[in-house]
């Protein structure tokens, strides 16, 4: 194997951990440019290394993807606030998770879910007013809260417990911005970082109690499953597909299904919980965050945001539009992949070789940190002209065959795709065409200013005045 991957050179104790810190994006486009496929650098105590060619990303995430783990960071924050949900378990605790999860998003009972998400925008939109600002991410978050909520714990979530979730969604994410001087500092230290951290877990996690509590003993009333009648031939072979006692009639969103499972003996308190708060996590934030960045780019792109509108106004012009109208928004959805291409919510995973491994010519040693980023691949001029540059066009199928297959990967990728990426998408296409075909909506605040933390997040508000069409 080859010598190590050429990289910056770091500062002493921090390694590169401050130039990352500062504008990790930045950063990360400038070790592209500057060192290619395998850049190798230092974040704090780890040893990482950065990679931008799509095929090494596939290998990683698809061909190679048993000699792969997510990483221990040794941060107790990050097991503190998911535990071992699906986002971080791995081996049989991440496949035995992810069975049970499965029923829940099939896609029959994915688009079965259309009119759920339908009703909660058109009830959101009902407060809205012509002319007046809004602040469009905390519009957009509450919304798919309340979707989530509906969709997968079949329950519905008070205006303030929404308020709560989203108040503490700052100190959760400060907590996982990058700061070289964290790991010199114990997670159990009384610090006020520490200390706001754990009380935002400790409010999350009432809010999760309160809707597990308001569910209890229905887990088996098809009645609760917002997806209905259509959502019931969603079945395994044992009637709910996870060891059931054979009915067809069982409500299929995923915390009935969790709630069968414990009443198995198949998942604990725990297991419970911590699927809960990842699911309500990840499973609003990041279709928040790419409608955030769809309105923006919309608002400055006129002539697409006519384009979306008419497909919106033609999806709506029959009643409240349905799965069957999404598949219909093929420019809409075109645009949705430009913005996610632009702004990618998720903007790197990390992965962690369990053997010593070759990548690029290079040998990656066990243990380290492999950094496969979205916003690095997403941006680079080796894969997309003008890479900058707002082009919807890119997405048709002609112009799309012609680039690498994870030249583009906002869902990640293999066995560890986002299981949420069926019902993402069809979330924002109907609520862009709720949005769309009753309102313009025009961007007033600053060139957008961005941040990184478990996702990637405007560095200040998003205003947007409302105008009525």
């Amino acid at each position: 194997m080859s010598a190590t991957p050429p990289g910056p050179h770091g500062d002493p104790v921090f390694g590169n951990g401050r130039r990352y810190a500062s504008d990790p994006f930045s950063f990360m486009r400038a070790c592209a440019d500057s060192y290619g496929d395998v850049v190798r650098f230092d974040l704090g105590p780890r040893e990482t290394y950065l990679l931008t060619n799509p095929a090494d990303i596939e290998r990683v995430l698809v061909a190679d993807a048993e000699r792969y783990r997510k990483p221990q960071f040794g941060d107790d924050a990050m097991d503190r606030l998911l535990g071992n949900g699906l986002l971080m378990s791995e081996g049989e605790t991440w496949q035995r998770q992810r069975k049970l999860a499965n029923p829940s998003f099939h896609n029959q009972r994915i688009g079965a879910l259309a009119g759920t998400m339908v009703d909660h925008t058109e009830s959101q939109l009902a407060d809205w007013d012509d002319g007046e600002v809004v602040d469009i991410q905390l519009e957009v978050a509450r919304l798919t809260v309340k979707i989530i909520v509906s969709a997968m714990f079949g329950a519905d979530i008070t205006d303030e417990e929404v308020r709560t979730v989203q108040e503490k969604l700052e100190p959760l994410g400060a907590r996982f911005e990058p700061d070289p001087r964290r790991f010199l500092i114990p997670d159990w230290a009384p610090t006020r970082e520490n200390r706001e951290f754990a009380a935002a877990v400790d409010t999350l996690e009432s809010v999760i109690d309160g809707i597990v509590e308001r569910r209890q003993g229905t887990q088996r009333d098809p009645s609760v499953d917002p997806a209905g009648p259509e959502g019931v031939s969603v079945r395994g072979p044992a009637g709910d597909g996870q060891g059931g006692d054979g009915s067809d009639d069982l409500p299929m969103d995923l915390l009935s299904v969790l709630l069968r499972a414990r009443d198995r003996g198949e998942q604990t308190d725990e297991n419970l919980r911590d699927e809960l708060v990842t699911m309500l996590l990840a499973g609003h934030d990041t279709t928040a965050l790419a409608l955030t960045y769809t309105f923006y780019l919309l608002s400055n792109h006129p002539e697409a945001r006519e384009r979306v509108a008419s497909e919106a106004i033609e999806a709506t012009s029959g009643g409240p539009p349905t799965a069957t109208d999404a598949r219909e928004m093929r420019y809409t959805e075109r645009v949705l992949n430009e913005s996610m291409r632009l702004y990618p919510p998720v903007y790197t995973l990390f992965r962690e070789p369990k053997l010593d491994v070759k990548l690029g010519g290079y040998r990656i040693p066990e243990g380290s940190a492999l950094m496969c980023s979205q916003w690095v691949v997403h941006r680079s001029p080796r894969w997309y002209d003008d890479p900058d540059a707002f082009d919807p066009g890119r997405w048709k199928p002609e112009r799309r065959s012609q680039r690498p297959r994870f030249a583009y990967f906002p869902f990640g990728g293999g066995p560890r795709h986002c299981i949420g990426k069926s019902f993402s998408l069809l979330e924002a296409k109907l609520i862009l065409a709720k949005v769309c075909s009753q309102y313009d909506l025009e961007y007033e605040g600053p060139d957008l200013s961005l941040r990184g933390s478990l996702t990637m997040h405007p560095d200040h508000p998003v205003p947007m005045r409302i105008h009525e069409r």
